[in-house]
């Protein structure tokens, strides 16, 4: 099968620094290609390397990046953005940063169909509804004329989605399409993808830090790490048979049911950035199986050294695991004893935020709610009743918004 999309040495430099070096990577047209690695290896650079969106100081070089046998590089701008936007979509990381705030979700729909296709007037709000409905948003004449902040996370990602098909492009590229959404959500999304995919039969890139969701969605997988790729194979030989340590250590990492309340296999240290790669193998500082030969050279790949299989309930079939809340009453504390102290075993929200209910956060923070699913385990027993607490009694639980970008105040303290 021909590649669709062929990408050979790509390098991306920021001032010195390699976000991305000598990348090599192609998918077909249907196929999925998921690309798998912790926050810095640079899997979204290289993504917005291809699409042009690589803007100074960063320099982008590579032997070539075609699509359908011609060079992106090659061609001029101006032919180069009829591609980017059209045949080529990507739905961004984090849809409540990336659309604008100032319009209607439609009119922003709108703008992409008027920029490529040239719609205006009634075809084009026609458009906008029939994609909105095509990503399965519910009443979509009316929902084109809300704003992103009146919509949900799971809404505005549909949105993306809407924006990034309205051409009907060849390949989608999807920045962690699936993040700071539930698991529900999450599930639905990557459904939306997949059906999407099918019937129109694009070829889908996939970013993504959740193996889970490569697993059970992408036939071939690339592995990336300090901005290199460090292993490619189809998922199946991949997930059960790891050739690089750092493939194999992101595999260990996975929660599987069977593990009950096993400490799970942690990986040292972070991804090396501009001061602190080291001058031999970039995993070297990381990796239970280095050598003195590591940390002067890049030694050859040979042959996995272990040959790893997963659970048999990993990880295609994996689930996250939840402990049923207790049921003593309110205020109660757990009674249960020889567990680590603060531990949260998993949240799964009792309601879905697709059609902007209310997520029940206070089963975190004020123990006011027990959602059905969710385990909380305090430092110390609170004994007290959460309807008289006062503020001082809740300083005893806190919680991790999840998006921090949004959550945090723009300006220091010194400004406020």
């Amino acid at each position: 099968m021909s590649a669709l999309l062929d990408i050979d040495g790509l390098s991306v430099d920021f001032d010195g620094f390699p976000a991305c070096h000598d990348v090599r990577l192609h998918v077909a047209a249907g196929e999925t290609l998921g690309i798998v690695g912790e926050s810095g290896s640079g899997k979204s650079v290289a993504m917005l390397a291809t699409m042009g969106l690589v803007d100074a100081p960063g320099r982008v070089t590579a032997t070539r990046i075609d699509f359908d046998g011609r060079n992106l590089l090659a061609l001029p701008a101006r032919e180069r953005r009829r591609i980017v936007g059209r045949d080529i979509a990507m739905v961004f990381q984090d849809a409540q940063s990336s659309l604008n705030p100032s319009y209607t979700v439609g009119a922003q729909i709108g703008e992409v169909l008027g920029t490529h296709l040239g719609l205006r007037g009634a075809a084009r709000r026609r458009r906008v509804v029939e994609l909105l409905e095509q990503v399965e948003i519910p009443d979509a004449a009316r929902r084109q004329h809300a704003f992103p902040h009146q919509l949900s996370g799971g809404m505005n990602q549909r949105v993306m989605i809407a924006m990034a098909i309205a051409c009907e492009p060849r390949l989608l590229i999807a920045d962690e399409p699936t993040t700071a959404l539930d698991v529900t959500i999450q599930a639905q999304i990557l459904a939306l993808l997949r059906r999407l995919q099918r019937e129109r039969g694009m070829a889908l890139i996939l970013i993504s830090h959740d193996l889970a969701v490569v697993a059970e969605t992408a036939d071939r997988v690339a592995v990336m790490y300090a901005g290199e790729v460090v292993e490619h194979n189809a998922v199946p030989t991949l997930f059960d048979a790891p050739h690089h340590p750092y493939t194999a250590a992101l595999l260990a990492a996975i929660p599987a049911r069977s593990h009950g309340n096993a400490r799970l296999a942690a990986l040292p240290g972070v991804v090396p950035g501009r001061d602190d790669r080291p001058p031999g193998c970039l995993f070297e500082p990381r990796c239970a199986h280095a050598v003195a030969a590591c940390r002067a050279a890049r030694p050859a790949l040979l042959a996995p050294p272990v040959q790893r299989r997963l659970p048999s309930d990993s990880p295609a079939g994996l689930a996250t695991a939840s402990t049923p809340a207790p049921t003593a009453g309110r205020g109660a504390p757990d009674d249960r004893v020889g567990q680590a102290a603060c531990a949260v075993v998993t949240v799964a929200q009792a309601r879905d935020r697709t059609y902007g209910e209310a997520p029940s956060s206070r089963a975190l923070t004020m123990l006011a709610e027990r959602a059905q699913g969710a385990l909380v385990r305090c430092i110390k027993p609170l004994n007290l009743d959460v309807a008289d607490a006062n503020d001082h009694d809740l300083h005893a639980a806190s919680v991790v918004a999840a998006r921090p970008g949004a959550a945090a105040d723009e300006l220091p303290g010194d400004f406020r």
